[in-house]
Formats: structure tokens, C-alpha cells, sequence
């Protein structure tokens, strides 16, 4: 199935369902969001994402789960998906979600904003056709966090990913955005 785009409400739709198949199954749910969804969810920066980056818990029922969801609401069968699992952070920074957001049945976290400009500057993806890269959103948690220059965002991240550097890309993009800033 191709990817349609999720707005808000077609990702608060499908995360309710999920909650009510997990109350149905008794089982407590964990979902941890990354990228666009919290994007889309939680900020409102962005109108719509492709796709779900997440953790699940427990993991196998939860992914069993998420795929009746994709059946019964018309989503690929892989519109959860934990990918982004090998570009976290052991020093996590998460916070929960309201409860009656979703319902019961299901936990939903994000990552604070400085985790998460931690997470997209290490990845710092250029521009493709049909896709505009991590820089706008890199621009908009710099102005949500409002550092006062490079040396305090390249803290931030080595709080994150202490044995990395910040990439070239990323320091340009950081060094002209808070001078656009200012």
C-alpha cells in the first residue's frame, strides 16, 4: 500500500484504535515517537508525516497490534515502524504524552527538544526530491530552544551523543540559522 500522508488527526485516530486493541487484548502499551509524528503530533510544524517512527512495548504485540490497525484503517501494514531504533541515544530525554490524548491502553512518550535536535542534527539528512531533509527541522527546535550560539548546541548534543561530533553540515546549518535568529 503507498504511503498517504497522516495528519494529526489520522495519527490521534490510529493511535486511539491502537490503545482500544490493547485494552481489548489487556495489555499496556508503550509507544515512544520520533521524527514526524512528534513533528506533526506534538508541535504542529509540520502538517503531515509518511510514516510512524517508534518504539513499541512489548514489542511483538504491539507490531501484531499496529499492523490490525493498518487492515482496518486503510494504512500501509508498516506505518509504525522502529527504525529509527539504531540512531538512539543511551542518555534518552522523554516525556509523556496527556493519557486522555490517546485513551487507555497506551503510553505514548516523545523526546524532549533538546533529544530530539540532538537526534536530527547527528542525522542531518540533505534534501531529496519529494523530500526536504532535517533542516527545517532542525530550524524550528533551534528557535523553540533558543541556544545562544554553536558551543551551547554542540553541549547539547555531546549531553546526547557524548563519543560524536557534530557533522560539518549540521554546524553550517546550526551557525546560519541562529544568525537568522538573532
Amino acid at each position: 500500500m503507498p504511503y498517504e500522508p497522516l495528519d494529526q488527526s489520522r495519527l490521534t485516530q490510529a493511535l486511539r484504535r491502537l490503545g482500544e486493541l490493547a485494552v481489548t487484548e489487556g495489555v499496556e502499551l508503550e509507544l515512544s515517537l520520533y521524527g514526524g509524528a512528534v513533528f506533526t503530533l506534538v508541535y504542529g510544524s509540520r502538517d503531515s508525516t509518511k510514516d510512524v517512527d517508534a518504539l513499541i512495548r512489548p514489542s511483538e504485540i504491539g507490531h501484531r497490534l499496529a499492523r490490525q490497525v493498518a487492515r482496518e484503517q486503510g494504512l500501509p501494514e508498516d506505518w509504525i515502524n522502529s527504525d529509527v531504533a539504531q540512531f538512539l541515544s543511551e542518555q534518552e530525554a522523554k516525556r509523556t504524552l496527556p493519557a486522555e490524548t490517546f485513551g487507555p491502553g497506551l503510553t505514548v512518550t516523545v523526546p524532549t527538544a533538546a533529544y530530539l535536535l540532538a537526534l536530527k542534527l547527528r542525522a542531518c539528512r540533505p534534501p531529496l526530491p519529494g523530500y526536504p531533509g532535517d533542516a527545517p527541522d532542525i530550524r524550528f527546535l533551534l528557535g523553540k530552544i533558543k541556544p545562544a550560539s554553536l558551543d551551547e548546541v554542540e553541549k547539547l548534543f555531546t549531553r546526547f551523543f557524548p563519543r560524536d561530533v557534530l557533522g560539518e553540515r549540521a554546524r553550517e546549518l546550526v551557525e546560519t540559522t541562529l544568525a537568522d535568529l538573532a
